[in-house]
């Protein structure tokens, strides 16, 4: 029978979508790098350094993954010395959105096979399963990919908003989900790839933060730990033990 013997003593799980559940961190990428290219284009910095594109392995770890798309677009367009008018960022913000719902929608994603399979073990053994998200897109991201029905409860950014929670690296988003799982987040685990999240659940306080490095270097899994992630793999798979006790 397969377990999961890292996440021993946990009584509940809360997963980040983008990246972990779903294979749709890279198309949020893609739609970033798209905008803010088009965006330097149209406003370029003066300092000719600061007008470099959009990078993808180390803009986007950095700046905007698991963010808002508000916080991502201030963010990054301070980093390159580009006042964060509301005006601005709401336009940058609503062309990424554009261009990730077109690819969403043409394509579509789906979810991590060794995520599913670390899923059904944890439904199997009872575990209270919850989805975290500051995407609005993450019920439509579950749904397509035929994971909800795996999850107890879902978080997403637009019900995020509604309750006014700050995004990551504040904890409120994970702390929420751990709190309609009925399961204080000293027992709860989070799984996160984002810097941002990894840092949200150390400091919310959870009791087991895992970090899924999806990249092929190790100094992105160096900073997960740096971070507050006490376990980072490369594939939640990797947590499931064929034959160990349950």
């Amino acid at each position: 029978m397969e377990s999961a013997p890292a996440l021993h003593g946990v009584r509940a799980a809360v997963f980040d979508t983008d990246g972990v559940i779903t294979d749709s961190a890279r198309v949020h990428a893609a739609a970033w790098k798209a905008s803010f290219d088009a965006f330097l284009r149209e406003h370029p910095p003066e300092d000719p350094y600061q007008r470099r594109p959009f990078d993808v392995a180390d803009d986007y770890p950095r700046l905007v993954d698991g963010r808002s798309r508000q916080d991502g677009a201030t963010a990054f367009l301070a980093s390159r010395g580009i006042d964060p008018d509301p005006s601005l960022v709401r336009a940058v913000a609503a062309d990424k959105e554009r261009r990730y719902t077109e690819q969403l929608r043409e394509h579509g994603v789906d979810a991590f096979a060794g995520t599913v399979r670390l899923l059904n073990v944890l439904r199997r053994d009872g575990l209270p399963l919850a989805a975290a998200s500051a995407s609005r897109h993450a019920c439509e991201l579950l749904t397509r990919a035929g994971v909800l029905g795996l999850f107890d409860a879902l978080v997403d950014g637009a019900q995020a908003a509604r309750l006014g929670l700050p995004g990551k690296p504040e904890p409120d988003l994970f702390l929420e989900a751990a709190r309609r799982l009925g399961v204080p987040a000293a027992d709860t685990a989070v799984f996160e790839d984002a810097l941002a999240g990894v840092e949200a659940g150390r400091r919310g306080g959870f009791g087991l933060v895992i970090g899924v490095n999806r990249t092929s270097g190790q100094a992105a899994g160096e900073e997960l730990r740096r971070r507050g992630a006490d376990l980072v793999v490369r594939d939640l798979g990797e947590l499931v033990v064929e034959g160990a006790p349950a």
